[in-house]
């Protein structure tokens, strides 16, 4: 027998393997595990005299976690290259970091990041707002994004750049929003209207394959301080695509990647997309990049009423009292997309943030399944679906991709209780009704619209339904709290089924790869209000250590 290239010894391995649960020794040779047990039997079948060695002391050691639906080469760009506050800060905080971020710019520099909360939209419709980022920006042109990253804020500087007027007309499935009184625009560009500004923005200030590249790999870099491993991108354009090959070719990409090529586009400034995209990932497929998915937009969110719910929103002056939201596309565009996704043997991501959209999604999956198709089918977000729909989810194989912090009580949570009422609020995330019901939930950050792709935030919001941070109080419907168990498997064993690489990683056992992280106490000997407070000292990612706290 070949000797190993790295045992990893004296740990409490927890391998998720369910014929293997426990071990104390872990030994790879080519990035891949080839033996799980005792330090005893480990050493005297794969050690040699150039086996490398490393004692845990004890630590706890799992496979590495799962991140379903992530945006990482943005977040990457706004770590490196953009100014960054919390969805949390009020409008006095965001008009003095625009002010001290501003003075290191140089003039006629764009002031780009994010992301402020859905919470202040009536705040910054007004005309103040805007005037009070022109002052502190200095004449220099400010675009900043949302909580959702639907949703942009531009001051006066970067509309004029971009032509935007009192006579410029709404964008299909956008709206520029207009100062009460006036067809003055506010700054506020909800959807599509964003993109207006953002492409003037990107053809003054254009992306390098190179910066495309360093912004990825630095998206990546965060992903491994928190453990992730595996992750979906669920917004993939061919910029990305080629900067995915490129770091392949370099030895750069060190992570389980699954693309999601747009078939339509709501909020990123991209081209092509459609069908000049989403038949086009497999040239760029390597060893460890997979471009599986597609995505569709289906609907938008619930704070700006663009979400597609089966009841109508609260009552508002514009939309009366019978208003549903807003669909992307009709069901048979959208079945048509999945059954020629399907047949090119593509799963599909699609954005549902109401239980209207999420309707349209069954219908269609009816469709898809009764041509005999299985290839993977995600409701992204996963939020709000109505009761009758759950046996459904589960009978036809489509999957509940999740993100905090939705499913507990947050910023997002109180912007959208604003539009539909607490009590229907109040019902979202009926996670451990899909699971009984037989159906699979995954977890995805959704980073940066959530500010940390930490997933143990959300593993402790899955069992508690309470804000970790304690900042927002109460819980979200606690009934549908998961265990433990559950949640972690939302991390990393479902989520790597779900995302095509069950084969491949989700848990330590022999053949996969040799992904694991370690950590600095066992999450399953503390309080589960504790939970978010585990840190991940080591990233192993095919046999290498990728981070080291």
């Amino acid at each position: 027998m070949s000797h190993a290239d790295l045992i990893i010894r004296n740990a409490h391995i927890a391998t998720l393997d369910p014929r293997t649960p426990e071990a104390s020794a872990l030994a790879v040779r080519d990035g891949k595990v080839v033996g799980v047990g005792s330090v005893e039997s480990l050493h005297d079948a794969f050690h040699g005299p150039d086996t490398r060695v490393v004692d845990m002391g004890g630590a706890t050691v799992m496979p590495g976690l799962h991140d379903a639906h992530n945006h990482h080469q943005i977040a990457g760009k706004g770590d490196l290259m953009e100014i960054e506050f919390l969805p949390t800060a009020s409008l006095d905080q965001i008009v003095e970091m625009i002010r001290a971020y501003a003075l290191e710019l140089p003039e006629g520099a764009w002031v780009v990041g994010g992301s402020w909360g859905s919470t202040l939209i009536a705040e910054l419709s007004e005309a103040h707002a805007r005037a009070r980022i022109d002052e502190a920006a200095a004449g220099r042109p400010v675009l900043l994004v949302d909580d959702s990253h639907h949703n942009k804020w531009a001051n006066t500087r970067a509309l004029e750049l971009a032509g935007i007027t009192a006579e410029t007309p709404d964008p299909v499935d956008g709206t520029i929003v207009r100062i009460a009184g006036s067809n003055e625009p506010s700054g506020l560009l909800f959807e599509t209207a964003g993109l207006i500004v953002e492409k003037v923005m990107n053809e003054l200030n254009p992306m390098t394959a190179q910066l495309w590249a360093d912004t990825s790999e630095r998206g990546m870099q965060i992903l491994h301080s928190y453990g992730v491993t595996s992750f979906m991108d669920a917004g993939v354009s061919m910029d990305l695509l080629v900067a995915f090959k490129k770091l392949e070719d370099e030895g750069r990409l060190k992570s389980w990647v699954v693309s999601c090529l747009m078939a339509n586009n709501m909020i990123f400034d991209a081209d092509p997309i459609g069908d000049g995209l989403v038949w086009s990932g497999e040239p760029y497929r390597t060893e460890h990049h997979r471009p599986d998915f597609i995505k569709i937009f289906l609907d938008g969110i619930p704070p700006t009423l663009t979400a597609c719910y089966l009841e109508p929103y609260l009552p508002t002056e514009s939309h009366g009292a019978h208003y549903h939201g807003e669909i992307a596309m009709p069901v048979e565009e959208l079945t048509d997309w999945l059954l020629r996704a399907a047949a090119a043997g593509l799963g599909a991501k699609v954005h549902c943030t109401g239980d209207g959209s999420v309707r349209h999604v069954l219908d269609a999956a009816e469709k898809v399944r009764a041509a005999g198709h299985t290839t993977g089918l995600h409701i992204a977000h996963g939020q709000f679906v109505a009761v009758d729909d759950i046996p459904r989810m589960a009978r036809l194989q489509v999957t509940a991709e999740i993100s905090p912090t939705l499913w507990f009580p947050g910023v997002i949570y109180e912007a959208i209780k604003s539009v539909i009422g607490p009590e229907r609020a109040s019902r979202m995330h009926p996670n451990r009704s899909i699971l009984d019901a037989g159906g699979v939930v995954i977890g995805g950050s959704d980073w940066p619209v959530i500010p940390l792709p930490n997933p143990w935030l959300g593993i402790e919001g899955l069992v508690t339904r309470a804000d970790p941070s304690g900042q927002f109080p109460g819980t979200l419907w606690v009934e549908q709290a998961l265990t433990l168990d559950e949640a972690i498997a939302v991390y990393t064993t479902a989520s790597s089924k779900a995302m095509g690489l069950g084969d491949i990683t989700g848990s330590l056992e022999v053949g996969k790869s040799a992904d694991f992280i370690v950590l600095d106490r066992n999450p399953w000997q503390i309080p589960v209000t504790d939970l978010a407070d585990v840190t991940v000292m080591q990233t192993w990612f095919a046999g290498e250590q990728v981070f080291s706290r």
